[in-house]
């Protein structure tokens, strides 16, 4: 009995370790951007290489999160979950993919992984915007920056 008791706690335990372990995993995934190695701007730059029309700024965050915080000055929003992404966004940019795109989002994880997938799919010019709009390890983001927002209603456009 006190064995069965034994062998029950230490299945526990290395259950509990596991989803640890998977936690952890996680989390690490989804805070830690992959690396890029194309370029990068400050939420400075971006906003001012949108305005002047340098670049084309495009926001991949949610409706709920341009909702929560408003989009950037001069930046499109554009729901990186669409299933037609690449389409709008090769709309955006005339069919050229070579036409200076930067890309931001809350923190700058999921800006470097689409940078990285667009980049495979043929955009030559994608630019990482790591600060995001909330701020990273990379700076303080859009918003700590006091950069203009424009209030959105979540629609995606």
């Amino acid at each position: 009995m006190a064995e069965t008791v034994n062998r029950a706690r230490r299945w526990v335990l290395l259950g509990g370790g596991a989803v640890v372990v998977t936690g952890f995993a996680i989390r690490q995934y989804r805070l830690i951007p992959p690396d890029y190695t194309g370029g990068q701007l400050s939420v400075e730059d971006a906003h001012q290489q949108a305005l002047s029309g340098d670049v084309l700024l495009v926001d991949i965050r949610t409706p709920r999160e341009w909702k929560a915080t408003g989009v950037g000055q001069g930046a499109y929003p554009l729901d990186m979950r669409r299933d037609d992404f690449e389409q709008v966004l090769a709309q955006l940019t005339g069919g050229d993919r070579t036409i200076p795109v930067a890309l931001i989002c809350a923190r700058g994880v999921r800006s470097a992984r689409l940078s990285n997938r667009l980049t495979e799919a043929g955009f030559t010019n994608i630019i990482d915007v790591p600060e995001g709009m909330l701020g990273s390890a990379a700076g303080p983001g859009w918003v700590r920056a006091g950069l203009p927002v424009q209030h959105n209603t979540g629609e995606t456009g």
